[in-house]
């Protein structure tokens, strides 16, 4: 991409290493390391925010409920059952 060949890459870390020292390094690796890490998390939350505002709402069918005063289908096919199973008269 920008043709750096193994001279050009020595050159650049003996600089960095003359220019913040040996001791320094490390720390700013550290923080270089903690800024990246902010900035994905900065940027997944945003992308989770984005993508959740883009869904539609959830259907929800509305519950039918049934007067309380009409019986419920089981309490219907109760009478009818135990004609069936009741013995033949004689």
């Amino acid at each position: 991409m920008f043709g750096l060949g193994p001279w050009e890459i020595a050159v650049i870390l003996l600089l960095v290493l003359i220019i913040f020292g040996a001791k320094r390094i490390p720390e700013v690796a550290r923080g270089l390391g903690k800024g990246i890490r902010e900035f994905k998390s900065a940027t997944t939350e945003i992308s989770r925010e984005l993508t959740v505002e883009d869904r539609p709402p959830a259907y929800r069918p509305p519950v039918q409920q049934t007067p309380p005063n009409h019986a419920s289908p089981s309490q219907t096919q109760q009478p009818a059952q135990q004609a069936s199973t009741a013995e033949p008269a004689k």
